[in-house]
């Protein structure tokens, strides 16, 4: 195929099986992001032959220059080389799959740019939901969904007629302390949290998993994504990952889409669509798994989700405070400077006590995150928890 991908994040988890699923077809990769990870962005550099790439720190610019001084690449740094490669229309799609908010502003620039993005940055649309989804519709960009969940959707809504949508199904794995109470809860550590029970991620997104705030994000999301009223969306915990969420439509049927918990599956659909062709991950085995069971959310142990929910029905930036909240919140888990518990509590108080305000520009988005980042900060050092 000669689609030609970037791709933001592409040393971390999705941006890593990314590359196999370009690897497996024998995809063309135009540019290539990373943080800091410089021996594995040198690697992939090597192997992919990318016409150019950027390194997001700034402090490792000097020494991935010097390591690739031999290959004829462009090497580009920071905010605004992550902007120049998410803008560069030599790319046919852009797979933004960087962590936290630092993915909004390149998948806006992308959309001014008119490149269809592959979207695995889930704060794009909490924080910005808006915002990105009419710049979109203007621009006629389309925005494909990679995580596994509105991937099912969308896969499942092929076919059909969108004004038939009645509702939504989100499965949920629960995470490593599905059915622990909150005093069980209290005790738990960052290696605890790290540990889940199907998918590979990075530490954040694993920890959001644990607390279920990572359903909260995919609420949201699901919202933007799909035009939804959030009565339309039903979460339901499935512990095996099998079914990967469900559409039920007006005549009360309820299709599903089913896999084994492999984000590569995902992330192909998202790059090579419409195309579905032989995937780098192993067949689904029903009789493997025997039984698939399901089970509602606990939302008062889980605060984090109920959090989330609460957010989006609030509207305006709420959804973009709760975020920066608990991004905040989830690094101070890791270091640990705070508990378990604590990062729901976090979300919660600064969405109850930080005004959210309509969102009209990117300005507005970034204001309510530094307000919101700022707070719990200042709430973790005094102690106030």
């Amino acid at each position: 195929m000669e689609k030609q991908i970037s791709i933001l994040g592409s040393t971390g988890s999705i941006g890593t099986q990314a590359l196999d699923v370009v690897r497996s077809h024998g995809l063309s990769v135009y540019a290539l992001a990373a943080n800091h990870h410089i021996d594995l962005l040198e690697k992939q550099t090597r192997e992919f032959h990318p016409k150019r790439i950027c390194i997001f720190d700034t402090a490792c610019y000097p020494e991935l220059k010097r390591r690739l001084f031999d290959l004829p690449v462009e090497i580009l740094c920071g905010m605004e080389g992550l902007c120049e490669i998410a803008g560069d229309p030599h790319a046919d799609i852009l797979l933004n799959s960087v962590v936290g908010m630092v993915g909004l502003l390149p998948t806006l620039t992308a959309i001014d740019a008119g490149i269809d993005i592959a979207l695995a940055n889930k704060e794009t649309l909490v924080a910005g939901g808006s915002l990105v989804m009419k710049r979109a519709a203007q621009q006629g960009v389309k925005i494909y969904p990679v995580d596994s969940e509105h991937s099912a959707i969308f896969q499942c809504l092929q076919g059909n007629q969108r004004s038939q949508l009645h509702k939504i199904i989100l499965t949920a794995s629960g995470g490593p302390f599905f059915g622990m109470t909150r005093a069980q809860l209290r005790t738990v550590k960052a290696a605890d949290a790290l540990r889940h029970p199907n998918w590979d991620m990075g530490n954040k997104i694993t920890i959001d998993s644990a607390t279920l705030m990572n359903k909260g994000l995919e609420f949201i999301e699901a919202k933007w994504l799909f035009d939804l009223e959030p009565e339309q969306i039903e979460i339901v915990v499935h512990r095996q990952s099998v079914i990967h969420s469900a559409v039920e439509f007006q005549d009360l049927a309820v299709i599903a889409q089913l896999g084994v918990p492999d984000m590569k599956i995902p992330i192909q659909y998202a790059l090579l669509y419409p195309e579905r062709l032989p995937c780098p991950t192993k067949p689904l085995s029903l009789t493997d798994y025997r039984t698939l069971t399901f089970e509602k959310p606990d939302l008062e142990t889980f605060s984090c989700l109920k959090t989330a929910i609460s957010a989006i029905r609030i509207g305006g930036t709420a959804p973009c405070i709760m975020n920066g909240a608990n991004e905040v919140a989830v690094a101070a888990f890791l270091e640990g400077q705070i508990g378990f518990l604590d990062i729901g509590t976090l979300a919660e108080q600064a969405v109850e006590k930080i005004e959210a305000i309509e969102i009209r520009s990117y300005e507005d988005v970034m204001r309510a995150d530094t307000e919101a980042r700022t707070f719990v900060r200042e709430t973790i050092a005094r102690g106030d928890l």
